[in-house]
C-alpha cells in the first residue's frame, strides 16, 4: 500500500502522468515476471512478457475508461488548490478513483486466469 501512495493523483499529483492504479499495475507486472538478469535468455523473455501484459493492461483500461491520464479520468487539476480541495471534500475519489483500482486488479487476475486455463 505505502509503495503506491506517491502514485495518487498520477504520481504525486502530476496529472499529466498515468492513473496511479494503472502505474501500480504495471509495476506489479514487472515484479511478477522478475528473474535473475544473469540468465539473459530468461530475462529477455520475462521483459517481453511483462511489457506485453502491461500493454494489454493499458489498452483494456483505456477501452473501458477512455484514457489512462489522471487529468482526463478525473476532470480536475490537482495543481489548482481549490480544485484539489473540492475533489477531496466532495469525496470524488470514492466515485472515481475507487473504481479504477478494482478494475486494474480484475485485469491482473484475468492474466493469471488465462495462464491457468
Amino acid at each position: 500500500m505505502w509503495a503506491a501512495v506517491p502514485l495518487m493523483g498520477g504520481i504525486a499529483g502530476q496529472q499529466a502522468a498515468p492513473c496511479g492504479a494503472v502505474s501500480a499495475g504495471a509495476v506489479f507486472l514487472g515484479l511478477k515476471h522478475r528473474c535473475p538478469m544473469a540468465d539473459e535468455k530468461t530475462a529477455k523473455e520475462a521483459r517481453k512478457k511483462s511489457r506485453s501484459e502491461a500493454h494489454e493492461l493499458v489498452k483494456r483500461f483505456t477501452d473501458k475508461h477512455g484514457s489512462i491520464s489522471c487529468s482526463s479520468l478525473l476532470g480536475i487539476d490537482f495543481s489548482i488548490p481549490t480544485e484539489a480541495k473540492q475533489f477531496r471534500d466532495a469525496g470524488l475519489h470514492k466515485v472515481k478513483c475507487d473504481r479504477f483500482v478494482p478494475d486494474v486488479i480484475d485485469l491482473l487476475y484475468a492474466f493469471e486466469e488465462r495462464k491457468t486455463t
